[in-house]
């Protein structure tokens, strides 16, 4: 990694590493001015394009919905977009993002709800005050609706435009290797991060017998790299001291910072920040997914893959057809898959490779791929029919009788192989108490770039922490996946 070499020596030399912190500040000040505009620009960028975007929702939910209606806009609509930005202001949803790696809508979606709501029901009460067109019951649903539907694909376009005209996110870390090197690949897959891994500076030296000195000399080495890489945002791993971590706050001039908590990754979205007179505890809810939970997510599945068999009818018979005419063989392919507390089910595909593929895998077990999983990008297996329905992800399409069934759900932890499963051990198979589903958090990130070790952890994580939005954001996220040729 770029940057490596540089941050396990001390590249100040004689300097006093106990010096006070007002100098060493003075170090990285003018040397990181450069960085630090990048990063007000940046800032500054995604800020303008989101309120942007925000001015045009509230702007044509109104103007769609009054042309509907046959109504005339009233003069007072023009102060309606400076009254809504100023509004999502008040409410952080343009400070959001400077504080973020991460930046997506999707994430957001629950605050734009609300943000609609609250913006049409004020709407509706100004009505009686200012002439803004007379808003009947049926006319505040349609502006509603509008403007959910335009503040969240207006929010998408603007996030992608803003993160193609920014530069790279130059970054630091400061933690172990180990942490070092997976922070580098998460950065890698993530396509809504434009973020890069420029070094890191270990928290021990392991060639110096002087723990202590290394320690002291941390904050020098930071304040050089900073100066020397423009770095913009240092990422702090788990093991550093407060001490230190307040140091570095000091002497980032404009510079942000990340924590990478100590506490396993399986602790995420579900936990609950709970301050108890300036001491803040994490409440972590139960591995268990209640009762009318499961009911939820059951009718949903029930709901979803009953709507989506009658709406596809017509594709599943095409494609029927041509599996038919490509190949002799069934259909559909079967196969034995390990489901719900490692229950076997019949999984049903289309079938896009050669009668008895299963039996010529043991023969290609040197061009695999992936790792923990068999996956060939040109397998020699798949029919003419099959690289079809395989580009468009057509063979997944029965196994929404498996989710109508109850075999499986429409998002879930990944169905494995019953050879598969069996190397899975541990709190890992804690991922099997959900149904698999036909996607999921692995197939999300594209399953042929992520390890099976990560694919098992993500699952668990997905269990830990579920909820209906977050099936709803899968799927959604999936099938832009799909659309972009990206897979799943």
């Amino acid at each position: 990694m770029e940057g490596t070499s540089q941050s396990l020596e001390s590249p100040t030399g004689g300097l006093d590493v106990r010096r006070d912190i007002d100098s060493l500040a003075e170090t990285i000040g003018p040397v990181s001015a450069l960085a630090s505009s990048t990063t007000r620009k940046r800032d500054s960028l995604f800020r303008r394009t989101l309120a942007t975007a925000d001015a045009i929702a509230i702007t044509c939910a109104l103007g769609v919905t009054l042309a509907v209606s046959g109504k005339d806009p009233a003069l007072a609509m023009l102060g309606i977009p400076i009254a809504f930005i100023t509004l999502a202001k008040a409410i952080g949803l343009y400070d959001r993002d400077q504080h973020l790696l991460h930046r997506t809508t999707l994430d957001e979606v629950p605050a734009l709800f609300s943000m609609a709501t609250l913006s049409t029901l004020l709407i509706w009460l100004a009505d009686g005050l200012v002439s803004v067109g007379s808003f009947d019951r049926r006319q505040v649903v349609l502006t509603w609706g509008l403007l959910l539907l335009f503040l969240i694909s207006l929010r998408t376009l603007a996030r992608t435009v803003a993160r193609r005209r920014s530069p790279v996110e130059r970054c630091l870390f400061v933690g172990d290797e180990s942490h070092s090197e997976e922070l580098r690949e998460k950065l890698a897959l993530s396509s809504s991060v434009k973020a890069e891994l420029i070094g890191w500076i270990p928290l021990a030296d392991r060639r110096r017998n002087d723990a202590r000195d290394t320690a002291a000399e941390l904050p020098t080495q930071i304040a050089s790299m900073v100066s020397d890489c423009r770095i913009e945002r240092i990422i702090v791993g788990p093991g550093v001291s407060d001490q230190l971590l307040d140091e570095v706050r000091q002497l980032r001039s404009g510079v942000k910072i990340s924590i990478l908590p100590e506490l396993p990754r399986v602790v995420t979205s579900s936990v609950e920040i709970d301050w108890l007179h300036g001491i803040g505890l994490l409440g972590l809810p139960p591995f268990a997914i209640t009762a009318s939970s499961r009911f939820i997510k059951r009718s949903f599945d029930l709901i979803g893959s009953s709507l989506a068999l009658l709406l596809t009818a017509p594709l599943l018979a095409i494609v029927a057809i041509a599996v038919r005419l490509d190949t002799s063989g069934p259909i559909l392919f079967r196969q034995e898959r390990a489901g719900r507390h490692g229950e076997t089910f019949e999984i049903l595909k289309f079938r896009s490779m050669v009668d008895g593929a299963d039996e010529l895998k043991s023969t290609l077990r040197h061009l695999n791929e992936a790792e923990g999983v068999f996956k060939i990008a040109d397998d020699p297996r798949v029919t003419r029919s099959g690289r079809v329905i395989r580009r468009m992800h057509l063979d997944e399409l029965p196994q929404l009788v498996n989710v109508l069934c109850g075999h499986m759900s429409l998002v879930g932890p990944r169905p494995l192989p019953l050879d598969e499963d069996r190397q899975i051990e541990g709190w890992h198979r804690r991922r099997l108490d959900l149904r698999p589903g036909i996607t999921g958090p692995w197939q999300v990130l594209g399953s042929s770039r992520v390890p099976v070790r990560e694919m098992v952890k993500l699952d668990y994580q997905y269990v830990a922490n579920w909820s209906l939005w977050n099936d709803v954001r899968i799927l959604v996220m999936t099938a832009g996946r799909v659309v972009r040729g990206g897979g799943v």
